[in-house]
């Protein structure tokens, strides 16, 4: 499985190829095939492998008692974290559910159980009472969640162009993203004031 991530990762499902999948993992092919019967099965464990290093971090901090300013920390915090060690992954979400959008509900339903709409509820309810208390600028529970995520994903995702119009090697990026960790947080609670 690691094998099938680095290459999916890199190549995405049209990509990737069950023969450099055999050749990374030190298997041969027909073992790859016999396991997984074929490239698309072998997408799906690896899409839905994905989803789990991401979704049920967020859905959790989303749905807990936390404060509005600590769940969005926390979710940068662990989205930078998984990112920073798996770069390509942002290319690799994207085009999957641009090429297959029929996998993503059942998968969201699948990993989240119910707790999205939880989660969702639960943000509603604290922006409510923050807007109603004068303390927070009017905003739905999906804005501030694709905001907090978008802000966090988006430099992996043009990580290219981000390096070209900056002037950054490897490190340089890797600097950035230390430097971008440590400001989210006080760029997202200082957007959710009035």
């Amino acid at each position: 499985m690691e094998a099938a991530d680095r290459v999916f990762l890199r190549r995405g499902t049209h990509g990737a190829r069950m023969a450099e999948i055999a050749a990374e993992a030190g298997v041969n092919k027909a073992l790859l095939h016999y396991y997984y019967r074929g490239k698309e099965k072998l997408a799906e464990a690896v899409f839905l492998r994905m989803l789990r290093r991401l979704l049920p971090a967020v859905v959790e901090t989303m749905a807990s008692d936390l404060g509005l300013e600590e769940k969005a920390a926390r979710t940068i915090e662990s989205y930078v974290e998984q990112l920073s060690r798996h770069p390509y992954l942002p290319g690799y979400v994207i085009g999957e559910v641009t090429h297959h959008p029929d996998r993503l509900p059942q998968l969201v339903a699948g990993i989240a159980g119910g707790r999205f709409e939880q989660a969702i509820a639960k943000l509603e309810a604290q922006i409510a009472a923050r807007v109603a208390a004068g303390t927070l600028a009017p905003t739905s529970a999906r804005q501030f969640l694709a905001n907090v995520l978008s802000l966090a994903i988006f430099p992996f995702a043009v990580r290219p162009m981000l390096q070209a119009v900056f002037g950054l090697d490897g490190d340089g990026f890797a600097g950035f993203v230390a430097e971008r960790r440590g400001e989210l947080a006080g760029f997202v609670a200082r957007g959710l004031r009035p």
